[in-house]
């Protein structure tokens, strides 16, 4: 009879039907050569509060790789082997999707915030590795045994009450990303970090948090940035004194600037941006921009995002000088920064000028080029670059309001 994992996993709703198609394949190969096949973490966690689950962590007993191998040449496709893992990356026939096989393991830490090593072994101790119980969960899913559920750390009744609860004293030490993770789920499912829990996040497990790469600590801020619930999350780490191990530097999150979070920018502004840089972007304007140059290089920020960061807050901090500027003013001041800087500005402060340079100013040009000079005999130089901004300003500020007007005021200019 089928369990209740079972028909969850065959709910079109919970599970798509490919999913559910390609889930089939792996059990059925994974069946074939012995090896005891199950979906853990996220996915099992997801499916019991009957949310949508996309993403498929295949575990193992036996050999990953060698599952790979077998999907290989059944189906097509790539496989990415990762030997020192014991993992593979299969990469789907007729498709840019992906699939990440595991072996069962187990790990251990060389030291403190060290990455693990692994040591291929069973279900359970790969489960007992895990961060919290309520990713402590798997489901079988090769053949007889497909839909039941191994809770060896009673991960459902924590689900069921809310609770995130680390597996040991221990946790966050070993792994202190776990801190922010910790945070992450508590502000996605409404739940709350368990007591004993909470009393982990302690100063020795903050101080190895603090020695962690830029690197991996700013993949685990994306991962909060990209959230929903994003503000609560960042007041939550605030509280906690994860902003101040990680740089002193890091503020409070603005929390009157929760709903700026999801407002991208408009198709028409033609600015590409995503939810995680414009969360940097209104999280940190108000750091002195000394600071900031500090901060991008502790999180190791791409170029990119460290100079719009950099551009937003000297914007900001200039904006009171342009105030009741002529259009021209405005727009030959703001061409200086990133045109990113000055959206996140324009989101945070509400100067008019900010976004009609954004939508119209940056966009108006006169009709004379470097050509319509040269036809009229002047020699290049630095000449041809002040009459066309002369013009383009005379545009701006209404000076000028059509062609024949333009052309009218060239004729001054060229004398």
């Amino acid at each position: 009879m089928p369990t209740d994992l079972a028909r969850l996993m065959l709910d079109p709703s919970l599970l798509p039907p490919e999913k559910r198609t390609l889930l089939s394949r792996v059990a059925d190969q994974s069946a074939a050569l012995g090896f005891p096949c199950y979906l853990v973490g996220g996915f099992v966690r997801d499916l019991l509060l009957h949310q949508p689950v996309n993403d498929l962590d295949v575990i193992v007993e036996g050999d990953a790789i060698r599952l790979g191998r077998a999907l290989l040449q059944q189906y097509g496709g790539k496989l990415t082997p990762h030997a020192p893992f014991h993992t593979a990356i299969w990469h789907l026939p007729d498709s840019d999707e992906t699939l990440d096989l595991i072996t069962a393991r187990s790990e251990a830490y060389e030291f403190p915030g060290a990455l693990p090593s692994v040591t291929p072994s069973t279900i359970a101790d790969d489960l007992r590795r895990r961060d919290f119980t309520i990713n402590a969960m798997a489901v079988r899913v090769d053949g007889p045994h497909f839909g039941e559920l191994l809770d060896p750390l009673d991960g459902q009744v924590d689900l069921q009450r809310g609770l995130i609860r680390a597996l040991h004293p221990r946790s966050f030490v070993d792994d202190p990303t776990r801190i922010l993770r910790a945070i992450r789920y508590e502000g996605r499912y409404r739940f709350q970090i368990e007591p004993a829990t909470l009393k982990w996040i302690d100063a020795e497990s903050l101080g190895v948090l603090s020695s962690l790469s830029g690197e991996r600590l700013r993949h685990e801020l994306d991962l909060i940035l990209a959230e929903e619930n994003a503000a609560a999350m960042l007041l939550c780490t605030e509280s906690l004194g994860v902003l101040h191990a990680i740089h002193p530097a890091l503020p409070r999150f603005d929390s009157t600037r929760a709903n700026l979070l999801g407002q991208l920018p408009s198709a028409d502004l033609n600015l590409p941006c995503e939810r995680v840089t414009l969360g940097y972007l209104v999280w940190l304007l108000d750091v002195p921009a000394e600071d900031l140059t500090v901060l991008c290089r502790r999180l190791d920020f791409t170029s990119e995002l460290s100079e719009t960061l950099v551009g937003a807050s000297r914007l900001k901090a200039q904006l009171p000088a342009l105030t009741n500027s002529r259009p021209s003013v405005w727009t030959f001041a703001l061409e200086k920064f990133p045109p990113l800087s000055v959206f996140v500005v324009s989101l945070v402060t509400r100067e008019p000028a900010l976004t009609t340079f954004l939508a119209t100013w940056r966009n108006v040009k006169p009709h004379t080029d470097g050509e319509t000079l040269k036809s009229l005999s002047l020699p290049p130089g630095p000449r041809y670059k002040e009459i066309l901004s002369r013009l383009r300003a005379a545009w701006l500020d209404g000076e000028v309001k059509d062609e024949a007007e333009e052309k009218k005021l060239l004729e001054f200019l060229a004398k």
